[in-house]
Order: structure tokens, then sequence, then C-alpha cells
């Protein structure tokens, strides 16, 4: 069982990180933990409002706010194993941490912009990896029933998301953190 799972950064500020990090570490199988940028991705948001920088630097930014979030995780869970390309997870057990890196998203035509956040990206290393599930926990609650692109609609995925999650063949699950933490 190959196992994606995406920690939204808004989980720090909702103080449930170290709940959901519990949660995950209970998963059977291989888990792939994709971080959210969380607040360090707000402050490139206000950087680019301010000082009117382009679209690729502010991505290449939010990828290094995702990195920032995989130290954090990391930090929370010394035991869980950093991962900074896509592996070939088969065969193996336990938790990583996936510390994306700017060259190979841009390898594999990942375009710079907002529409694409961690959503996405956690969409793309699902498919990468063939998983069997996609899992998205939000600190946003999440109407039980709701379409990807009610989700998306919503705001609570990204306005990619539904492109990116249209190419897996694996279930996706969104789902709030009180469900999350509460579901194992």
């Amino acid at each position: 069982m190959i196992r994606v799972v995406k920690l939204g950064g808004s989980l720090l500020e909702a103080s449930v990180l170290p709940a959901c990090l519990d949660t995950v570490e209970r998963f059977a199988g291989h888990t792939l933990l994709v971080p959210g940028g969380g607040v360090f991705a707000e402050q490139v948001r206000i950087a680019q409002r301010v000082y009117r920088f382009g679209d690729v630097a502010a991505h290449r930014m939010a990828i290094l706010a995702m990195q920032q979030m995989a130290l954090l995780f990391k930090g929370l869970r010394p035991d869980f194993r950093m991962v900074d390309t896509v592996e070939n997870p088969s065969g193996r057990t336990g938790v990583a941490i996936w510390s994306p890196r700017v060259d190979e998203l841009d390898k594999a035509g990942v375009p710079a912009g907002w529409d694409i956040t961690s959503d996405s990206l956690a969409a793309w290393l699902a498919a990468r990896v063939e998983a069997d599930e996609l899992i998205l926990v939000k600190a946003a609650a999440v109407s039980a029933g709701a379409s990807l692109i009610e989700l998306q609609e919503q705001g609570i995925v990204d306005a990619a998301f539904t492109r990116f999650a249209a190419r897996l063949a694996c279930p996706v699950v969104v789902i709030n953190k009180e469900c999350f933490t509460s579901a194992t």
C-alpha cells in the first residue's frame, strides 16, 4: 500500500499538526507525506503583492516554503525519513517526508503560479508513484460528499487540483483535521 498524505500548512496554525503526524505514523504500508507551505508560503504571497515580482520567483519561493515545513515535520518526527526526489516506494514501509525540488518539478513541466499549490503537487506525486490513495488533510471544514469540483469552487483545494487529480487511478480523500485524527 502506497499512500500520499498532504498535511496543509494551516494545520500548524490550528495547533493540530502533531496529532495529524501521530495519525500518519499509525498507517500501515508506505506513506509519503507532503507538507503544505503554511505561514512560510503566506509570506511569499505578501512579498509578491508588495514587490510585484513574477510567478516563477514566487513559485520557487513557495517550494522553499514547503521545504521549510518538511524540515519542521522532520523536527517533530525525527524517525520519519526525508526524501527530496520522487522515489520508487515499492517495498518500502513507514513514513517519508517529501521535500520537493524545484528542478524536478521544472523537468516534469509543472507550471509556476498560485493555481498550483501543495494540493496539486500532492496529486502530481501520487500519480508519479502510482499511489493507492491520496489524502488531503485540511484545517477548513470539508462538506461530506462534496465533489472535487465543488471543493475547488469553495477554495478548499487549489484551482489546478482537479486537473492533477484526473490523472490518478486511486481514490482521493479530502478530509477535515478532526475527522482525520479521529479516523484511526
